[in-house]
C-alpha cells in the first residue's frame, strides 16, 4: 500500500481547529513542476442532500456513516495534513466525481 496519497483514495484530514477534521477525496496530488506542493481535496459529508455538486457514496466498511462527496468544497492544502488512508474509491464512483467536477465547473 502506497504511503503516500494517491488520487482516487480517502483520507483523514486533521484541518487544526479552524476547519472541521474530516475524511477528504484525493482529487490531486502535487508534482515535482507544481507552483505550489499542495494536495487538492473534496471533503466527505454525511449530510446528504442529493443536488448538484454532491457524489452520493453510500456506506463503504471504512466509513461510519452513508457519505457523499461536496465537490463544492474543494480545496487545497498542505499533504501532511492527511493523518491516514481510509479508503479507496471504486473506479466507477471516482468517474462519476471527475463528471460532477466538469458539470459544476462546467468543462
Amino acid at each position: 500500500m502506497p504511503t503516500e496519497p494517491q488520487p482516487g483514495e480517502v483520507w483523514f484530514a486533521e484541518l487544526g481547529m479552524v476547519e472541521k477534521s474530516r475524511p477528504v477525496l484525493v482529487l490531486v496530488t502535487p508534482q515535482s513542476n507544481d507552483a505550489r506542493s499542495l494536495v487538492i481535496v473534496a471533503p466527505l459529508t454525511s449530510q446528504i442532500r442529493s443536488e448538484r455538486g454532491e457524489v452520493y457514496l453510500g456506506k463503504p466498511r471504512w466509513l461510519p456513516k452513508e457519505s457523499a462527496i461536496n465537490i463544492q468544497g474543494i480545496a487545497s492544502f498542505d499533504s501532511k495534513k492527511l493523518s491516514r488512508r481510509m479508503g479507496v474509491l471504486t473506479t466507477t464512483q471516482f468517474v462519476e466525481v471527475k463528471a460532477a467536477i466538469r458539470d459544476l465547473f462546467g468543462l
